[in-house]
């Protein structure tokens, strides 16, 4: 069978700069199923993770991806990403696919442009180039070191024009390569034939090869949001408690009896949620009996005074059958960490520790105890009704 255009993305798992990168997460999505995602926003319906690890695979899976297993041999720090291509299509040519146009998607370029992957897919299509790579134009001046001095490289030293006077050059920022799938599969690389540049906004040629970029990446997630996080379609919401439910303060009066503040509102917003068929938990590692309490007023289940709530809430997922990446969970602290870590809609509130923002997908505007439940609980319900949310939320 002929298939028109066909997406790869070559994840393996090892890395030795960035341990576990491809599953790293930006915006509170892993770096593959960010390129998973920038493939369908381009309008490719057919997209593979080529992989020989199993924590991407799963990723992949759980973002409706299609898996190659990526054996050994093209996996090691020598491999090229050609190698991986061309065994994925042969893999896909053994299932009956034929791609007519090869996109090649690195999934360490965590803000792989949509628009200009469409226009890149198009001139491919239509003949117009062979192979097309994103780039962006640059004016800067570039130097090399030769023996024991450094020269200028494209450029007169001596001649310095101003910025907006000299030729932009193309720099190639390794986002996406698109490629008549014959030509490639005759040449062995992404180079050949008609080349040609498609040219993307610099602010997304960023890639991820260090700690320090990684960083970087998470603090540009949350300074542009995507329109894509729009609504939060979910099964499940899962919630911590102390500066969620409540502003992160106790009362204690003097017999050390402690009292919390929460929010009517998010009482609401908790029954408009079980109302509509959305499993609702409460996950804490207070033993205070006020997390029972209220978890009782709210009529939803609560699991507290657990240390793991990665592991907890793993083991609650399995017991009600919701897949992790149906779940909303939002945290606040450093120990909700591996709950974030693990579910498809990570959600922190305003003042949360930086180690639970950086991997949220959405940052409320609400705080704990002041309403934050209420407007996750309405981001969710828009999702399921399909109507377009206004949410007040940053999303990432």
């Amino acid at each position: 069978m002929t298939s028109g255009v066909v997406a790869i993305i070559p994840a393996r798992g090892g890395s030795r700069g960035v341990p576990g990168k491809n599953v790293a997460r930006v915006g509170g999505i892993p770096l593959v199923a960010r390129a998973v995602r920038s493939a369908r926003a381009a309008g490719i319906d057919h997209v593979v993770v080529s992989t020989d690890d199993e924590q991407i695979a799963q990723t992949a899976r759980a973002w409706s991806a299609e898996l190659v297993a990526r054996p050994a041999e093209l996996a090691g720090d020598a491999a090229t990403s050609e190698s991986a291509l061309l065994h994925a299509l042969d893999v896909l040519a053994d299932r009956g696919v034929r791609p007519q146009v090869l996109a090649f998607l690195q999934a360490t370029s965590p803000f792989i442009p949509a628009a200009g992957l469409r226009d890149a897919v198009a001139r491919v299509s239509s003949g117009d180039a062979d192979s097309v790579f994103s780039a962006r134009a640059s004016g800067e001046f570039v130097w090399t070191r030769r023996g024991g001095a450094t020269v200028p490289t494209g450029h007169d030293a001596r001649d310095r024009p101003r910025r907006q006077d000299r030729p932009p050059q193309l720099v190639e920022t390794g986002a996406f390569y698109v490629m008549d799938a014959a030509g490639f599969r005759a040449a062995a690389h992404r180079f050949f034939g008609r080349l040609d540049a498609q040219e993307v906004p610099a602010e997304t040629a960023i890639e991820i090869d260090t700690p320090a970029q990684l960083e970087v990446a998470r603090a540009i997630a949350h300074l542009e949001p995507d329109p894509a996080d729009a609504l939060i379609d979910v099964d499940a919401v899962v919630t911590d408690f102390d500066g969620v439910h409540t502003d992160d303060t106790v009362s204690v009066d003097q017999h050390g009896t402690e009292s919390v503040r929460v929010s009517r509102s998010d009482g609401m917003g908790v029954r408009l949620l079980r109302e509509a068929g959305i499993s609702v938990l409460i996950l804490s590692t207070e033993r205070n009996p006020v997390v029972a309490a209220r978890a009782a007023k709210l009529g939803v289940e609560v699991i507290h005074a657990v240390e793991d709530k990665g592991r907890a809430l793993v083991q609650w997922a399995e017991r009600v059958g919701v897949p992790l990446a149906r779940i909303a969970y939002v945290g606040n602290d450093i120990n909700d960490a591996s709950a974030l870590d693990l579910v498809g809609w990570p959600v922190a509130v305003p003042s949360a520790h930086p180690e639970a923002s950086a991997r949220a997908r959405l940052i409320l505007t609400r705080s704990g105890g002041d309403g934050a439940i209420r407007q996750l609980a309405e981001l969710v319900l828009a999702a399921r009704v399909g109507v377009s949310a206004q949410p007040e939320g940053r999303r990432r």
